[in-house]
């Protein structure tokens, strides 16, 4: 009879454990999901911001054409990439990192024409660049931070083996490729 009560319990408490650490993995892997929309909504409304800023900075610095193109194409890639329903978190990051790239120069375009940084349409769109960009690092930081949360669960032992009875799969970070770490070097012909 005793026996009996403890195998009951001992199952009792493993059901519990395994039901615990099944939820624990969804509600990780649903925050990882929550973090990369959230991600998603703030680099849509910086790539919407994006045509408003080229035009602006083109109607005075009409000869940097290169730029103006660089900025469209990356962006028409960040667009192409949030369309693609099986994009991968690399293939979006890459495409952002273009973009971001593209805005550095668009940036330092700007800085060469005096009348242009004190426009008050152009100031307004480079401080909602700011506040987007700002938005997007802390975006970036919390998904990676639920990644690394929901990555190391399913690395830890025993909830790795509720992991792969029910094939949880690795979350990939939010990288910042080495180019887009580089200093960019704008020349003005």
């Amino acid at each position: 009879m005793w026996i009996a009560i403890i195998v009951i319990a001992i199952v009792v408490i493993l059901l519990i454990w395994a039901i615990s650490a099944y939820n624990g993995l969804v509600a990780l892997h649903n925050r990882t999901s929550n973090g990369w929309a959230q991600i998603d909504v703030v680099l849509r409304q910086r790539a919407d911001l994006v045509p408003n800023l080229v035009e602006t900075v083109k109607g005075y610095a009409t000869h940097e054409q290169s730029v103006f193109d660089e900025v469209t194409a990356a962006r028409a890639g960040v667009l192409q990439a949030m369309a693609a329903q099986d994009a991968s978190v690399d293939e979006r990051v890459a495409a952002e990192n273009r973009l971001s790239n593209a805005l550095i120069s668009l940036r330092a375009t700007a800085e060469a024409y005096p009348n242009l940084k004190a426009n008050e349409n152009f100031m307004s769109l480079q401080n909602r660049l700011a506040s987007l960009e700002e938005k997007i690092a802390y975006a970036r930081q919390f998904y990676n931070d639920v990644v690394y949360k929901y990555d190391t669960k399913l690395q830890s032992f025993p909830d790795n083996l509720i992991a792969g009875m029910f094939h949880f799969e690795p979350a990939d970070y939010f990288r910042t490729e080495e180019d887009a770490r580089a200093v960019p070097q704008v020349s003005f012909r």
